[in-house]
């Protein structure tokens, strides 16, 4: 009827399946340009360097034993020191130590409560890498200086027919520039921890709590608050620096 608000049509979506069907592609050859120039990261050199570390651990409550150990490696200089061969690389390594304090305890058993340490081991040291690709490096050339020839008057008391023959001391002329370089970087690839913990301060039979509280405890048990660390630390390392690359033209035969 005139006059009246027409009802709006709904529409329903059936859903049959949420697989799709394998639809079918053409492969395409791309483009390729002949012998083109083009600026890449080069691999200079790839090195496992090894890192002997020991360190001093203080605990800041009785520890009974280590639970774990989780170690993170992090590099905080990777340095290629040019013209030289030398890679000068520093970080530290990044524990969190997981252990367990007595809460309470009887002649035979002990109940503990677990905590946990994170401390920061410093390292440095500098190693000698073989290259793979030799580095790009062009150095400033020399400063030079010149001069322009300037033939002058003399003044009284010389012959009007000679002249100063000499440079012109009125000009200062110079040649001299810069060259920038491209500089290496670092990848950090893998890194491997091989580590021997001894308890220093251990005595067996004395277990204390957190506030220092002597227990009762099994007489083989005993408290610790420091703990020496050795280390051996295996890292692989890619150097390397942009250069310009030349990309010879693809055979199409062989595609």
């Amino acid at each position: 009827m005139h006059g009246k608000n027409k009802r709006k049509p709904t529409y329903k979506i059936k859903q049959k399946n949420a697989i799709l069907p394998l639809s079918k592609n053409t492969p395409q050859r791309p483009k390729v340009i002949k012998d083109a120039f083009v600026k890449v990261p080069v691999v200079l050199a790839e090195t496992k360097v090894q890192l002997d570390m020991i360190a001093n651990i203080e605990f800041p409550e009785p520890v009974l034993e280590i639970k774990d150990i989780k170690k993170n490696i992090k590099v905080t200089q990777c340095r290629l020191l040019l013209p030289t061969n030398k890679l000068f690389i520093a970080g530290f390594v990044r524990k969190n130590i997981q252990y367990a304090t007595p809460k309470y305890s009887g002649k035979d058993f002990v109940s503990s409560g677990i905590n946990s340490l994170t401390v920061d081991v410093p390292f440095e040291t500098v190693t000698e890498v073989d290259f793979i690709n030799k580095p790009q490096l062009d150095f400033t050339p020399k400063d030079e200086q010149f001069t322009y020839y300037k033939e002058s008057k003399l003044p009284k008391g010389f012959s009007d027919k000679e002249k100063l023959l000499s440079g012109d001391f009125a000009q200062f002329n110079k040649i001299s520039g810069e060259k920038f370089n491209q500089l290496p970087y670092c990848e950090l690839l893998s890194s491997q921890f091989i580590e021997y913990d001894e308890y220093l301060n251990r005595k067996m039979g004395e277990v204390f709590d957190k506030d220092g509280n002597k227990m009762d405890a099994p007489f083989e048990e005993g408290t610790f608050t420091k703990m020496e660390e050795k280390m051996v630390v295996e890292l692989t390392l890619k150097v390397l620096q942009e250069q310009q690359v030349k990309i010879e033209e693809i055979d199409k035969k062989n595609w």
